[in-house]
């Protein structure tokens, strides 16, 4: 997707798209004034828009919360019982790998956004999301899935080191920027900032610059995400993936011919890759920090970093936040491969423990991937169903913003789903549980990422972007993002 300097024309489309449009963006650099967000980040204070469809945001009033009634009649709002924000799909990549899979999106499903014109600011991005919740001081943090992009271990110690706090390094290989978006790139596919437009001179050289991040200030409690296990989050990690992601050739042009296998299990992706690198390559410096993390030390670093708790293969556990609610954490991602979720009998039994363990706590369920896209999920919504305790179910993964009633003979609960920071809105997800007159309620809106440096030129870039920008809607309705979810109880 390069943004054409010369006509100060966007190319918005990938292969199969395209699609053209005009921004009148093109002409901005990073020195120049953009619109920014509020200082504290709440949508509810300012909000980015596009309201003449020109690929120019523009700050515009707040959202405020809507009532959503259908599953219970507003009511007179009492006291706060736990206030929580939810960071989902940060997808912090090493842009500079050889690893990475991004000539196959012009090959279809799958793959279809391996790369985004934003992609060497994911970092900084995670670090100005971090900064905006630190302002909104919440009792916990819902981490849900892909902080890392492809299961690379450099990936996932530089997406720690930001939720931590301290200094990150965001470069690999050799000093400074050897990767794809480079100027003397001629795949017209690949926006260049040194010379395509929105020209953002200097922007790679400053991507790859060590930074600080102020580390969350509450404690936070990730879920395990398919990117985080599994290369380009379909393929378990293999020895002749291993093979590329720390070696010195790149695939830069993919044989016409090339097929994609109907599964991402170890012994497909090895067939492919048999004969070697499948097309034309090029050098690229090594680095043995790319190599990829089995599943079990990926969950047990998450352990270790986090204030997460349970033990054993699978990332499950539950914990409370202050002595009203209680959230059930669900590991569902499959470890042979594929991006959807999967829920196993020994887990659906574990989780009916943990909803009867809960006791008077209210209850919220957290997962990667939702559950109703999840193969063994109804059984486990059932158990959610039957409980008059469940308010929400949390999820991350398709990089959209949802609230949707569920309706249920005990009451009925919320299926949230939360938008990436990988794709434009990049924001997360503020949720307070209140009592009411009624009952209950959820209030949620979005956050913006904190203003200020390279992640306001991410989120310009991620707007203008097809496979994540404004044309995919991913921010959602306005039902979907500031709303005040009701339940009667």
């Amino acid at each position: 997707m390069r943004l054409r300097a010369a006509a100060a024309t966007l190319v918005v489309a990938g292969v199969a798209a395209g699609l053209v449009g005009t921004a009148v963006l093109a002409g901005k650099g990073d020195g120049e004034t953009r619109p920014r967000p509020a200082a504290s980040g709440s949508t509810l204070e300012a909000t980015l828009t596009d309201p003449d469809g020109n690929g120019a945001l523009q700050r515009r009033s707040g959202e405020p919360l809507r009532d959503r009634t259908e599953l219970a009649p507003a009511s007179r709002r009492g006291r706060s019982l736990a206030l929580m924000a939810q960071i989902s799909d940060a997808h912090v990549r090493d842009e500079e790998s050889p690893a990475r899979a991004l000539l196959l999106d012009r090959l279809g499903s799958p793959f279809t956004s391996t790369f985004r014109p934003h992609e060497a600011l994911s970092g900084q991005v995670l670090a100005a999301a971090v900064g905006s919740l630190n302002r909104l001081a919440p009792d916990a943090v819902l981490v849900t899935g892909d902080l890392a992009d492809s299961a690379q271990a450099n990936e996932l110690g530089n997406s720690l080191a930001v939720l931590e706090g301290g200094e990150v390094d965001p470069d690999s290989g050799d000093d400074g920027y050897d990767g794809p978006q480079s100027a003397s790139n001629p795949d017209p596919f690949i926006y260049r900032p040194e010379v395509d437009a929105p020209r953002h001179p200097g922007l790679l050289d400053r991507a790859q610059q060590r930074f600080r991040s102020p580390g969350l200030d509450a404690p936070w409690y990730p879920a395990l995400g398919n990117h985080d296990v599994l290369v380009q989050g379909e393929a378990p990690p293999s020895a002749r993936l291993e093979q590329l992601a720390v070696g010195d050739r790149a695939l830069v042009e993919a044989d016409t011919d090339l097929r994609l296998p109907d599964s991402f299990d170890a012994s497909a992706v090895d067939e492919v890759l048999g004969g070697g690198l499948p097309g034309r390559t090029a050098p690229v410096p090594a680095d043995p920090a790319r190599g990829h993390l089995a599943a079990g030390e990926v969950v047990a670093r998450l352990r270790a970093a986090g204030d997460g708790g349970g033990s054993g293969a699978r990332l499950d556990y539950s914990f409370d936040v202050g002595p009203s609610l209680r959230a059930i954490v669900l590991d569902v991602v499959r470890r042979e491969g594929g991006s959807d979720g999967r829920v196993s009998g020994g887990q659906v039994r574990w989780l009916g423990r943990e909803i009867a363990r809960a006791g008077p706590r209210w209850l919220i369920v957290v997962t990667h991937q939702p559950l109703r896209s999840s193969l063994g999920g109804r059984r486990a919504l059932a158990l959610l169903d039957s409980s008059p305790r469940v308010v929400a179910a949390v999820s991350g993964h398709t990089h959209e913003s949802s609230l949707e009633p569920r309706r249920t003979d005990a009451g009925g609960y919320w299926l949230i789903g939360t938008p990436s920071l990988a794709d434009f809105p990049q924001q997360t997800r503020a949720l307070r549980l209140v009592q009411t007159t009624g009952g209950l309620a959820l209030e949620t809106w979005m956050m913006d990422t904190a203003p200020g440096g390279l992640a306001d030129t991410a989120r310009e870039l991620a707007f203008l972007d097809a496979q994540g920008g404004r044309p995919q809607g991913a921010a959602g309705g306005v039902a979907d993002r500031n709303a005040r979810l009701y339940l009667s109880r």
